[in-house]
């Protein structure tokens, strides 16, 4: 299986996405459409993965557009997406729903609370990195999946084939410092009110890990 990745900063990478694609032998392709412009067709695409950035699908960027292009083929072909955070933006915006400001914005290691049991083994409540102050809106027949104590529209689920989280469950330890590192000035007015230092402390909850591997088994199974 060929699983895409769009990416669109240098330093919000597919972290453990990764390691689930090597844990099944799958292959995986990075493309940066945010400097080269380049986007894989849906014909070269069996999953999409849409990750995170500091850009809102409301801007007016033509690799923007072309990526909801994308993510619309793909939903007609019923393949696999999931989105993080711009990710899930950007599938919702496809579906027709708004991208608009959150009610908080949310920085720093807080939890998120499950709201469904469509996809089993997801825990009750979970400690995720948040990045974020736009939010997503539910599309219709979707679920919701998750919720904070901040920001009711956390990730949904939908047609067993599309996940978006608004959080961040894929990166590493070295991946958390990259984005800490190059974006801590983002830190100012969130609702979290932890230090760059304590964010960059905090262990990565191994349940996570398990979590994002379940969801990512869901939408291909």
């Amino acid at each position: 299986m060929r699983i895409n990745v769009l990416q669109h900063t240098p330093n919000e990478g597919p972290g453990m996405i990764e390691d689930w694609a090597n844990t099944h032998g799958f292959d995986l392709y990075v493309y940066h459409p945010y400097q080269f412009g380049h986007l894989p067709s849906a014909a070269q695409t069996d999953m999409l993965v849409i990750l995170g950035g500091p850009m809102s699908p409301n801007d007016d960027l033509p690799w923007i557009s072309q990526e909801r292009q994308l993510i619309k083929e793909l939903l007609t072909q019923n393949k696999p997406l999931f989105g993080v955070c711009f990710g899930a933006q950007q599938i919702t915006k496809t579906l027709g729903y708004p991208v608009t400001k959150a009610p908080a914005k949310e920085v720093g290691w807080a939890p998120v609370y499950r709201q469904t049991t469509t996809v089993r083994g997801i825990p009750l409540k979970a400690n995720v990195l948040h990045w974020h102050e736009e939010m997503f809106e539910i599309p219709a027949h979707a679920e919701l999946l998750f919720s904070s104590d901040w920001v009711r529209n956390q990730g949904f689920v939908l047609n067993h084939r599309v996940i978006g989280l608004q959080f961040h469950l894929e990166p590493r330890r070295n991946n958390v410092r990259e984005m800490m590192v190059n974006d801590y000035p983002y830190l100012i007015g969130s609702v979290i009110h932890q230090t760059a230092q304590e964010i960059v402390d905090y262990p990565i909850p191994r349940q996570n890990r398990q979590m994002l591997f379940q969801l990512l088994d869901y939408i291909n199974s």
